[in-house]
């Protein structure tokens, strides 16, 4: 089984929906106004409802785990650039960028709607998949 090597790339979608946000919200605890009421976020710098930036972060993960071999995430870098708002897709870009020696990658990410929304690095194993016996 081939382990990520420089240059693999891979990519993740994730539509944003306030149905996604609000669930987002219930399993973190993550309850700000900001990202759960309309009007409260209407009156924000940001103009109206936001999504966690976590919750962009996911898509993150979701791009590294198609990587060649077994992925463990091991660490990330992230700076949030631009709020993400319901009904945007975000697509995530995630592009072997260094060899680091002992299984271990870094990735840069990048998470997209019409302009960057998130940049980073994440390190990474890449380790030989375990083949599942009969």
């Amino acid at each position: 089984m081939a382990l990520a090597t420089v240059g693999d790339t891979t990519q993740a979608t994730l539509d944003v929906t306030t149905d996604r946000i609000d669930a987002f919200a219930e399993v973190s605890g993550d309850t700000s106004p900001l990202h759960l009421d309309e009007d409260h976020a209407a009156a924000s710098m940001f103009g109206g409802r936001i999504a966690h930036g976590m919750l962009t972060a996911g898509a993150v993960s979701a791009a590294l785990a198609d990587l060649p071999g077994e992925i463990v995430y091991l660490s990330q870098d992230l700076q949030f650039v631009k709020p993400v708002r319901p009904g945007e897709t975000v697509t995530v870009t995630a592009t072997v960028v260094e060899d680091l020696g002992d299984d271990r990658v870094r990735v840069e990410t990048v998470a997209e709607t019409t302009e960057t929304v998130l940049t980073g690095d994440a390190v990474v194993l890449s380790l030989p998949l375990v083949e599942q016996g009969d």
